[in-house]
Order: structure tokens, then sequence, then C-alpha cells
């Protein structure tokens, strides 16, 4: 353990947080409890909390509650609840974990992180935050609706430190090792980005290029949907800090800055960056690298239509609805071609303009 006045805060911050803490339901029950409350509300991070503190040597400390300050926590409303007293609902359900099922008849869910429930009120509150921003959006009213279904999300039920997802049914395992995996919400979004295009069109990925869309587009929503989320509740967002001031990054356009902890060397540590200044010529066939190209260009259009005052959620809402027109095995030219084309009928020259400049920095050509 760091030895530094954050962690001896921590310390007295725990103690508090567990005094708070509820009990969660026993391991003999064989149905759901009668109660429960569909207005509730639980702790969980503020996307992550290297994100809200700006802390980078921070470490997992085994789980440990102390590695992490109280303020660095928040409550938040867990919506769409049904109800049962087990975090269940409309758009997400907590199947398994390898703890104990959080459970609460109060309707209220603080834990902290050497608890496993607290990664289960992460699971919720994240899967339920990005499908309320697809809804904010449109997708489900004006829109087709995305994955407007309870997706099932596995807690700790990967052994290695890696998540991923499936469909038929929707399902997101999320892995432990390091920093758990549920302990990120940009871990966690990112495994939502694919159960987006998969819902989307039936059978997505049957190529190495629209695995690599799959992979930047799973980082930029991660990004986009904290960034949102931080909005709404006047949440902090990471400062610069000096190593990205030297490149010129974007403090915002790093992925999973907790669960990079445990391997990314730093000084900032990051899962991948969606900033960079890749292209096709530096592919390495390799979906995660090769993401990096994609999501770079989604991040450029994004600043693009806040400059042009459009506004980065006309933006996300151009580019989901362009995914509808994706083919399984798309490449990174026909999925351009696609998103340009609705760019231009959803929002203009101007902005069609800008999007086919900012494929065509990354070598991606658009007619």
């Amino acid at each position: 353990m760091r030895t530094t006045t954050r962690n001896l805060l921590a310390l007295a911050a725990t103690a508090s947080l567990v005094v708070a803490t509820l009990g969660v339901a026993p391991a003999t029950a064989k149905k759901p409890p009668s109660g429960g409350s569909s207005d509730a509300t639980g702790l969980v991070f503020m996307v992550n909390p290297v994100q809200s503190s700006g802390d980078q040597s921070m470490t997992d400390q085994n789980d440990a509650a102390s590695a992490v300050l109280l303020s660095d926590y928040a409550r938040v409303p867990l919506r769409n609840l049904d109800g049962s007293g087990y975090l269940r609902g409309s758009w997400v359900v907590v199947e398994s974990s390898t703890g104990t099922p959080a459970y609460s008849s109060t309707g209220t869910y603080d834990f902290n992180r050497s608890e496993d429930q607290f990664e289960q009120v992460m699971g919720y509150f994240w899967v339920n935050q990005a499908q309320e921003y697809l809804q904010s959006l449109g997708f489900g009213s004006t829109l087709p609706g995305i994955v407007d279904e309870p997706l099932a999300l596995k807690i700790g039920q990967y052994g290695g430190d890696n998540s991923y997802q499936t469909d038929k049914p929707f399902r997101i395992r999320l892995g432990k090792g390091g920093v758990d995996d549920a302990e990120d919400a940009e871990v966690i979004v990112h495994e939502y980005g694919h159960a987006v295009h998969a819902d989307q069109v039936a059978g997505y990925g049957g190529s190495l290029d629209a695995g690599a869309i799959g992979e930047g587009f799973g980082d930029y929503l991660a990004v986009t949907v904290g960034l949102d989320a931080a909005r709404q509740y006047g949440w902090p967002v990471r400062g610069l800090h000096p190593y990205e001031a030297e490149r010129g990054w974007d403090p915002r356009a790093c992925v999973a800055d907790w669960d990079a902890t445990s391997y990314h060397p730093g000084p900032v540590h990051c899962l991948r960056r969606i900033d960079q200044d890749f292209t096709l010529a530096d592919r390495r066939n390799q979906v995660h690298f090769d993401g990096m190209i994609w999501s770079a260009a989604l991040w450029d259009i994004r600043l693009g239509y806040e400059q042009k005052r459009i506004g980065s959620r006309a933006w996300d809402t151009t580019l989901i609805d362009s995914q509808f027109g994706y083919a399984p095995d798309t490449s990174f030219q026909a999925a351009a071609q696609v998103t340009y084309e609705n760019a231009l009928a959803r929002n203009g020259k101007s902005a069609a303009k800008l999007v086919r400049d900012a494929f065509a920095a990354r070598q991606i050509y658009v007619s």
C-alpha cells in the first residue's frame, strides 16, 4: 500500500462507507424476497477513480477499499429496476457473479470496492446508463431501438483479466484480475458497444476491418457515455497530464484509465486512446490496434461537430444510425461511405465534408 495522505484519508472514508453498507441476500435464498424498491440509489465510481481524481499513482491493492477515497464514489439513481430487491431491470439483469447477489429491501445499494456487490452495482448502473443514452438520442422512439431488452450481465465470471460480449441472448461477461473489469465504466460500456453492433447488424464482425471498427466504436462509445454522464451528474473529468500536454493529447480520449493501472506502465495509464495519429499505413491486422484508426476518426469528427456547433449528440446519433447500414463483413471504406452519406442526409453538406475529411486523414476515402 502507498503510505500517502490519500491512503490515510481513504482508510477513514472506508470506515464510514462500511457502516452504510447494506447486507446482501443470504446465499441459501431459493427465491427473491418480496418487497424491494424500483426507486433505488447506489454508490458507483464516476466513470473510474483515476478519471475523477486524476491520481495516476493509484493501484488495485488486491481490491482493498482503502485504495480509493470515498470522494471518488458517487451516489446515483438505479433506474428501471423491477422492484424485486435484486439488480434486475428493464435493460440489464445482473445474472450471476462470484459473490452473493446484491439485494436491498429499501432501495439503497451502498457497497465499497472490497465487496463483490459493488461491481454488480457498477455493472447495472453503467449498462442502464448506456441504454438511456441511446434512448436520449432517439433510438427506440424516432429511430429503431437498439438492445432494447434486458441484457444479462455476468460479473467476475471470467477468470482472466478480460471481458467479452455474446449474443443470442445478449450477455456480457466481465473478468477479474488486476483491477476487476466491472470497476471501470469504460470497460463495461466498451463491451456494450459490441452488443450495439450485434443488434444492429446480424452476424456483425465477419471481416478484420469489421472487427476493428467494432473495437474502435466500443472505445468511442465508452468515452462518450462517460462524458455524457459527467455532464448529467456534474462529475469531474480528468485534467491534462503533462505527458499528454507534451504530445498534444486530449485527457478525455484515454480509455479505461483505472483498469489500465494494472498493465500499462504510464505515466498516463490507458487501455487504448482514441486521439492517436494512426492511419491505414500503420495497421497491424490486429483488431484492437487497428480499431484506434477508426476511433480516432470518430473522435476528430466529434470535435469538429462541436466546433461547428452542431453538437456531439448530433454526431453520435448520425454515427450510430449509420451502423444499421454496415455490412456484417464491412471494410473501413464501405463503413465510412455509409457514415458520410448519412451525415450528408442528416446534418448537411458542411458536416458531411467534415466527416469525409476526417476519414481521409486516416487514409479511409469516400466518394
